[in-house]
């Protein structure tokens, strides 16, 4: 493959779908078990912190305790939601179960095997998204209808998580390599971007360095919808996601045509 073709920006075509729905057969044998298991970590903290902690805790940025984490926890959920499936579940498909390698020896291209994965990392973390949305509802955690608006919110950072997930996925030599990105990227994300406390609480360097953040844009969209109210800068927020994503999701697609077209 020459230089020209392998830093194409990739260029899906309609077989991206039949990827799509491979993986979601081969989910929907297991889905409940699925959902549950993305519902149980971002309950125990929405509901542990956000109700035992948020109880010692006066109002945080004047809303309840239990409401400023239930923001963050729908994206810090929907991050991890999308991380783990392009991460381990791409990798034993791609590495393991050598599940590309078939799809690869029909008419379908690498980029519409990447894409296909993308989409259904974001689509799960967007059905977990959806889920704790509903448990927020039901216990009269959501009043406003802005909260729909949340929805795409979810599916955009998915999307970007998904296609950073991938390019790890493309350098991962096994499944040991993905505590690294989760120890070293996840984890500081998800302390610096305002899910668990405002981010001004944080010295004036780091709350830079913060603000840059992609999970901290998805927070700064969902957390005033879910409160009722539009968010600020809307556009430069959107803007900054899709940026990450497409970069990331290109970055992704000349490493792996690396890994295995080389």
């Amino acid at each position: 493959m020459n230089a020209h073709v392998s830093l194409a920006f990739p260029r899906p075509g309609r077989l991206w779908w039949p990827v799509w729905q491979r993986n979601a057969l081969v989910w929907k044998k297991l889905a409940w078990t699925s959902v549950l298991g993305n519902l149980a970590d971002p309950l125990i903290y929405m509901l542990g912190l956000g109700y035992g902690l948020g109880s010692l805790l006066p109002a945080v940025d004047g809303v309840p305790y239990i409401l400023f984490l239930a923001a963050g926890t729908v994206c810090a959920s929907t991050m991890n939601t999308a991380s783990f499936e392009a991460l381990y579940s791409a990798f034993s498909r791609m590495h393991v179960q050598k599940t590309w390698e078939a799809i690869l020896n029909t008419p379908a291209r690498l980029d519409d095997v990447l894409f296909g994965e993308l989409a259904w990392a974001a689509t799960k973390s967007l059905l977990s998204g959806a889920a704790i949305l509903l448990v927020m509802l039901g216990l009269g955690l959501i009043q406003s209808p802005l909260a729909l608006a949340v929805l795409p919110v979810i599916l955009l950072t998915g999307l970007v998580f998904a296609a950073l997930g991938l390019i790890v996925n493309a350098l991962a030599p096994s499944y040991d390599f993905f505590m690294y990105y989760f120890t070293l990227v996840i984890t500081p994300m998800l302390l610096l971007s305002g899910v668990f406390f405002p981010a001004a609480q944080l010295p004036g360097a780091l709350q830079a360095v913060a603000g840059q953040l992609p999970l901290a844009h998805a927070v700064a969209l969902a957390r005033p919808l879910l409160l009722g109210e539009l968010p600020a800068a809307v556009g430069l927020h959107v803007a900054a996601l899709a940026a990450t994503g497409a970069v990331a999701f290109w970055i992704a697609a000349i490493l792996t045509r690396r890994r295995l077209l080389r």
